[in-house]
């Protein structure tokens, strides 16, 4: 597992780098679409586990629909676009729940959970987007993943070589303190590191606010989804990317993480 962990890793990354530095903003975007797309359709199916076919059910399909065009606002920076997709689909969601409450009264739940699934994966993703089409888009968005993944990897053996204290057995035993900490200090030595060459300019002191707020969002990312999982009995949300699983088992942290770096970018540092 931890062989195809590096192997899917290191095919992603040439992919990623051509991405980001060549494919330009709107291809940013479309790819952006498919993820979101896909991480809700795992995200519903997590939820909906219990309830069968309900993660096909026209309130899904509102919500594939309702996170495309966020995506689609924030590649136009339509702040009011974003904010009026997310109240129309609560809109249309409750007009379809009317004729369906006499026969499944759960049917408020799932338009509770719908709406979660569009904070949590669209216009969380939305933010990325945000991101890439600011000013110094593209080391940004290299900065905001290298932070994130690396201080995933840096948890991972941190917590395999060291860890001894459940950092929320709850919700992730598998997951410990000293993980956690080794984490959030791979965050702060990368993102550091990056500051340095790439973007020296910005002040210390923020920066290494940025570099904690910023992990600290990740790993909290990483065990909400956890959360979902644990609800949903599942283990995995799919197996698209081998040794990772999901695409949301892969963006859990990036999801949390993309909204706390789009803030500090535009408003702090």
């Amino acid at each position: 597992m931890h062989l195809k962990r590096w192997i899917t890793g290191l095919a992603v990354l040439p992919f990623l780098f051509l991405l980001i530095s060549k494919g330009g903003a709107f291809l940013f975007a479309i790819v952006i679409v498919i993820i979101c797309i896909l991480a809700l359709w795992e995200y519903f199916q997590i939820v909906f586990h219990a309830k069968g076919g309900a993660h096909q059910g026209a309130i899904p399909v509102v919500g594939y629909i309702t996170g495309c065009g966020i995506i689609w606002a924030a590649y136009i920076s339509s702040f009011e676009m974003i904010v009026g997709l997310i109240i129309l689909n609560l809109i249309v969601c409750a007009l379809i729940s009317l004729s369906k409450f006499k026969t499944d009264s759960s049917v408020s739940e799932i338009i509770t959970k719908q709406v979660l699934g569009i904070v949590y994966i669209p216009l969380f993703l939305s933010c990325l987007i945000l991101i890439r089409n600011g000013a110094g888009g593209e080391t940004w968005i290299y900065f905001l993943l290298f932070i994130v993944f690396c201080g995933d990897v840096g948890a991972y053996h941190c917590g395999s070589y060291f860890g001894r204290h459940k950092l929320c057995p709850a919700v992730s035993p598998g997951k410990t303190i000293e993980g956690s900490i080794g984490g959030l200090a791979t965050n702060l030595v990368v993102g550091a590191l990056f500051k340095h060459f790439f973007l020296p300019l910005l002040p210390w002191g923020l920066s290494l606010l940025f570099f904690i707020a910023t992990g600290v969002a990740g790993q909290v990312g990483d065990l909400f989804e956890s959360q979902l999982k644990r609800v949903g009995n599942i283990k995995d949300s799919g197996a698209l990317l081998p040794g990772h699983g999901g695409i949301l088992d892969r963006s859990d942290a990036l999801l949390f993480a993309a909204p706390v770096a789009y803030c500090f970018k535009e408003y702090i540092l």
